[in-house]
């Protein structure tokens, strides 16, 4: 994907891979890969894209910022609009989200669907609905989702070029149509991802693709068996609902770059009741962006505040929207009034920090029917405060700080940074915290819930005793939001004053990473990189059987059988009239890798979830 494109919306994409011819089409993954490296000329708003001595694309998008109509990209051959350059150019632009909105906080590269778009006077404000569940029609439009999803499974990573995705994004944007919204983010996702993985780039995690087909191949099985769960028909990105009058107080920023070409800031404030909102500036501009927004305007109330001072504020709202994931609106009926802001050591904020550990990750952690499968505190930051005790990696080693004051008791966590892109500051602050073993820190963070014990922290401060901790400037009111703001050697105690401290002897083991389950994972990965063929190789090597042997010999067994029946269903072959061989109905093999998927993810989530547990004395 060219950043330097605008993104364009899915049925628009969908609609020009239609239109070309049988030929066109096959050469149209070959001719993507060639324009993904033409220079793009920028006049204004309007993006122009050079392919030939005959021919221009030229794309205007609209106020969103997105091409969300077919007569905003044009080519300037004589085949246009049913042409192969136009259609290359927008099969090489990002795919914008729902409704033309932005993707949400903490998403890099990959992960990066869900809006946070700034709402304004166009919100829609709904009301609760019942739950009800799925109609004729929305059934009907799983079903399509499902096929589409099955057959980029089958295909994989290499044969789920353009026509493959295109058949996706049109099935995406019935779905939006339908008001399946968590079927739509999902599918999204995992065009994103496809697109990410073939063209390799740095920022892909084959694990985010895994992720979305999984999800999407859940969701809309289930819709199309019309299951009434509520929770699986999503929830519209602009549903805003009354919040009524609200006092918020700020606890930091964070910055947000995404494969999609968009960026910004997004500001996370705690309600006096505890519940965590946001305020979101994001837009197209990648990072550049993302840098300037630091101190955009807030718009909220007056404008007379910026994100800057809004992290470190607070404010006083009347009238107040909410979005399902916590997202601040802006209507015309919103008014907001700055007020003084609280420090990490009182009030709502100060409980952030009297919750163990242990008890804040199971809380978030725990089963849920929402559309990530997260606990109800999902999406809420965590807060701790812990010892620096060493580094390895790309993390650090740190103790939890305990109130008995027997710090080597304390809960060993990793600290890894929540964004490594050079030009944010994460990681020149990370190496300056990794210097200093025994250094003492107050955290605000997200949990990470692919890796064990693992927080990625947004901001840091001083723990409030004032003992070997950070010595930050009276600006800053008390924390240094990492990805903003540059720690300096002034704002770190002397070297004498910070305590001897004994790191791991050895790597803390990883359950993830070590426990044998990486026999199936590695199965359902290689059947969504390389697609079914390759997933069918355990099974005509005899390796099957000798993975099934280990996992039952480790007490897996439930994987075991998965991982068999995942080979042997790959392996599976059918005949036609004539009596040569062809490949079976997809549906059946998707079936059964989504069961070794949702059983595989449900196995390493309880993996990590005891890693958050103290050891118990023997």
């Amino acid at each position: 994907m060219k950043s330097e494109l605008p993104p364009v919306a899915p049925e628009v994409v969908a609609a020009a891979v239609e239109q070309l011819t049988s030929r066109l089409r096959k050469k149209l993954d070959a001719t993507i890969e060639t324009y993904s490296t033409l220079p793009v000329i920028i006049d204004g708003t309007v993006r122009r894209v050079r392919c030939g001595e005959d021919a221009e694309v030229t794309l205007t998008p609209g106020p969103s910022g997105a091409i969300t109509d077919a007569a905003q990209a044009e080519c300037s051959c004589l085949l246009a609009p049913r042409c192969l350059h136009r259609t290359a150019v927008l099969g090489a632009a990002p795919v914008a989200d729902a409704a033309d909105e932005p993707p949400e906080s903490g998403a890099e590269a990959a992960e990066p669907d869900v809006g946070a778009g700034e709402p304004g006077a166009q919100d829609t404000i709904e009301t609760a609905a019942p739950p009800t569940g799925p109609t004729a029609v929305q059934v009907t439009v799983a079903a399509g989702l499902w096929a589409a999803a099955a057959a980029v499974l089958a295909a994989g990573v290499p044969g789920a070029g353009a026509v493959p995705q295109a058949e996706l994004l049109r099935a995406a944007h019935t779905a939006r149509l339908a008001g399946l919204h968590r079927a739509e983010a999902a599918a999204l996702r995992v065009v994103r991802a496809l697109r990410a993985a073939r063209a390799r780039h740095d920022g892909h995690r084959l694990s985010d693709l895994v992720a979305g087909l999984r999800e999407l191949l859940l969701t809309s099985g289930l819709l199309a068996a019309s299951d009434p769960d509520p929770s699986l028909v999503g929830t519209a990105r602009r549903s805003y609902r009354p919040g009524g009058s609200l006092k918020v107080h700020g606890v930091c920023r964070e910055p947000v770059i995404s494969a999609t070409g968009y960026g910004g800031v997004v500001t996370h404030v705690l309600a006096d009741d505890g519940r965590w909102l946001s305020v979101s500036d994001v837009k197209p501009g990648g990072t550049a962006r993302a840098r300037g927004a630091a101190t955009a305007t807030v718009a909220l109330g007056s404008g007379s505040l910026d994100h800057a001072q809004l992290s470190r504020g607070g404010l006083l709202i009347s009238g107040a929207t909410l979005s399902p994931d916590g997202r601040l609106g802006a209507g015309k009926g919103v008014r907001a009034t700055p007020v003084a802001g609280l420090s990490w050591t009182s009030g709502p904020l100060a409980r952030l920090f009297a919750r163990p550990l242990a008890q804040a990750a199971a809380a978030q952690l725990a089963p849920s029917d929402d559309q990530e499968g997260f606990g109800a505190e999902a999406g809420g930051l965590i807060g701790c405060d812990v010892i620096v005790v060493g580094a390895a990696e790309d993390h650090l080693f740190a103790r939890e700080l305990t109130t008995d004051g027997a710090d080597e008791d304390g809960l060993l966590i990793r600290l890894v940074p929540a964004n490594g892109h050079p030009e944010l500051a994460h990681a020149a602050n990370f190496r300056k915290l990794a210097a200093r073993p025994g250094l003492r820190l107050r955290v605000v963070g997200r949990l990470d819930p692919d890796r064990a014990a693992t927080l990625r922290p947004l901001a840091v401060g001083p723990v409030p005793d004032g003992a070997a901790t950070l010595a930050l400037p009276p600006e800053w009111a008390g924390h240094a939001d990492l990805g903003y703001d540059r720690l300096e050697g002034a704002h770190f105690p002397p070297a004498g004053e910070l305590p001897p401290v004994e790191g791991p002897a050895a790597l803390p083991p990883d359950p993830v990473a070590e426990a044998p389950l990486w026999r199936l994972r590695r199965l359902v990965e290689v059947a969504v990189s390389g697609g079914r063929r390759a997933a069918a190789e355990p099974a005509r090597d005899g390796d099957r059987a000798s993975g099934a042997a280990a996992l039952r010999r480790s007490g897996f067994r439930t994987a075991a059988e998965l991982a068999a029946a995942l080979a042997a269903e790959a392996d599976r072959r059918g005949r036609d009239v004539f009596g040569r061989t062809q490949e079976t109905d997809p549906d059946g093999y998707a079936r059964v890798w989504l069961s070794a998927a949702v059983y595989l993810s449900g196995t390493e989530r309880a993996l990590v979830k005891a890693t958050w547990q103290p050891a118990v004395a023997a």
